[in-house]
């Protein structure tokens, strides 16, 4: 999964120990609307930031396909990717009194692989609904991650560390996958391997 909140339940659960319930709830709140913000930010910015620096949508999908795939092989070995959040972003989130916005928000929940994959998901179609069924997984996405942090304590109570290390990896074996689509699209719409 590219916003991954039920991996992010150890880090929010650390970051925000001391906290009460309802702060927690709170900084749920503001992570989850930064993560829709910033998708929907680049979902709707990605065709101008693509004719800013002269990018194509094949080097797009191959650089994209290959920041996934690195995210999906940490999630094989059920471990953050340092993609997503490093252990200093962690260990500083810690000491933050706000973590909602960063590192919750930006990077963990709406990192490299999201944001690439919301903007090739809305360059390969210019169409108005398919562009709105985009923004409304983007913010369904976001819901789903409050839900999930702010019942953090009792994810985290029930799934244990070896629960979310089975989900971990085997959203790390699709996303992988998805992967290997991006860059075999990427290398397919620049002519090096046969259309299907």
């Amino acid at each position: 999964m590219l916003v991954d909140p039920i991996a992010s339940v150890p880090a929010f659960l650390a970051m925000t120990g001391h906290c009460d319930r309802a702060r927690r709830r709170h900084m749920a709140i503001r992570a989850s609307l930064t993560c829709f913000a910033v998708l929907t930010l680049f979902a709707l910015a990605g065709p101008a930031i693509f004719k800013l620096f002269g990018i194509t949508m094949p080097a797009f999908k191959i650089a994209g396909g290959i920041i996934l795939g690195l995210i999906g092989l940490d999630m094989l070995q059920a471990r953050r990717s340092p993609t997503q959040e490093t252990p200093g972003e962690t260990s500083e989130g810690a000491e933050k009194e706000d973590v909602g916005i960063v590192p919750l928000g930006v990077p963990m929940l709406a990192g490299p692989g999201a944001i690439s994959s919301v903007m090739v998901l809305m360059a390969q179609n210019a169409d108005w609904l398919h562009r709105s069924l985009i923004i409304g997984a983007v913010g369904l996405t976001a819901l789903i991650a409050l839900l999930v942090l702010a019942a953090a304590d009792w994810v985290s109570s029930h799934l244990h560390r070896t629960g979310i290390a089975i989900f971990t990896r085997m959203m790390g074996l699709l996303l992988t996958a998805i992967a290997v689509q991006f860059v075999l699209n990427g290398i397919r719409e620049i002519g090096l391997l046969p259309q299907l």
